[in-house]
């Protein structure tokens, strides 16, 4: 009986095994929260900037983007045509955000009013983890 299951030791080494996956997850969690604020604020400057290389640059492979209710899937290349396209028929005036939050998930996500000369928008805009960081997953623009 040199190590059975019951031994002291596989109890020590399973407890130490549970701390250390608790404590790279809660690691994991705040670097997240952290690089939200990050991606929001390139994201709100990106399209304060009317900007489709910038907002490009911060999208995800894919992206859902809607444009008053005609929402797609686009890869990333796709997309920026879709967004220069909405910028050059509606150059910002100003963009802020109106809130900024994070789902139950910790899938951050920001709302924002995208202003021009002749209309506005409700932005919406949600984050995705992605090997690089956050990245635009979904872009949503519905005018008001």
């Amino acid at each position: 009986m040199i190590l059975s299951l019951r031994s002291g030791w596989w109890r020590l080494l399973a407890g130490f095994a549970v701390v250390a996956l608790l404590w790279g997850t809660a690691g994991a969690s705040a670097a997240r929260a952290q690089a939200a604020p990050d991606a929001l604020g390139a994201v709100k400057n990106a399209l304060r900037n009317g900007s489709a290389k910038e907002t490009a640059a911060l999208f995800g492979p894919t992206v859902e983007l809607g444009v008053d209710g005609n929402k797609q899937s686009y890869s990333q290349t796709q997309a920026e045509f879709v967004v220069r396209d909405f910028f050059a028929k509606n150059p910002p005036v100003s963009f802020e955000f109106v809130h900024e939050g994070a789902s139950d998930a910790g899938t951050p996500y920001a709302i924002g009013r995208y202003a021009t000369k002749t209309a506005a928008y409700r932005v919406f805009i949600k984050l995705k983890a992605q090997k690089t960081g956050l990245l635009i997953d979904n872009l949503d623009f519905t005018k008001e």
